[in-house]
């Protein structure tokens, strides 16, 4: 049990991903954390952020260009295989039971997110947290045209790659005591992210108390 308990605080420790497992490891997280059902839990952010700001800084020794290329693909496809599952299992999806790793609450929210966005919840979800996860997956499940998807899909993971990844990359190769600061990052990114989702959360809440007035 300690050892399962050692891996999934591992899994969410980004500065340990990043020196131990490198842009491999840092891809397969963003693959899953874009569409699996079960990689909602898995840092998103302040990895991306990170990542830059190591590859910045040389303690992650890849070329600018190439951790780009990587996490957009891991991007791109880890939402491509989210939606694919939602297209062909989403009536197993939404009858699926609630569990440690999945609640339906996550596909209620999400479809919060489009009434309030339309098809451009895909590029917002991509910095909402969980969000983030089951936005291609529910894109699939109401079938959305491939060609929408296949375009925001695209144009959301050029915005969350180069904004997270090309910011840390500048401040890490212009600010490089910031290696210093990595605890206070991950704890301004977790800050960021606790208020969109408790606000995201809330303002659900009262739409649907609202209609039901």
């Amino acid at each position: 049990m300690n050892q399962i308990i050692d891996f999934f605080q591992y899994l969410l420790n980004s500065e340990e991903i990043i020196r131990t497992g490198g842009l491999v490891l840092i891809t397969l997280i963003i693959f899953v954390e874009n569409g699996i059902i079960f990689g909602f839990f898995l840092p998103g952010d302040y990895l991306l952020f990170l990542s830059g700001v190591f590859a910045g800084t040389k303690i992650l020794n890849v070329p600018l260009w190439l951790l780009l290329l990587c996490i957009f693909g891991a991007a791109v496809f880890g939402s491509l295989t989210g939606y694919l599952t939602g297209y062909y299992f989403g009536a197993r999806i939404k009858n699926r039971p609630d569990s440690l790793f999945f609640k339906q609450k996550y596909i209620d929210d999400t479809r919060a997110a489009f009434l309030r966005y339309g098809n451009g919840a895909l590029i917002v979800a991509r910095f909402l947290p969980v969000v983030r996860t089951f936005a291609p997956i529910l894109a699939g499940l109401i079938h959305m045209p491939a060609q929408f998807f296949v375009l925001y899909n695209i144009v959301g993971a050029s915005v969350w790659v180069l904004t997270l990844v090309g910011g840390g990359f500048y401040f890490g190769e212009r600010f490089p005591w910031i290696i210093n600061y990595v605890h206070w990052i991950i704890l301004f990114f977790l800050a960021v992210t606790t208020f969109t989702v408790v606000k995201g959360y809330l303002n659900a809440r009262k739409e649907k108390q609202a209609e039901n007035v």
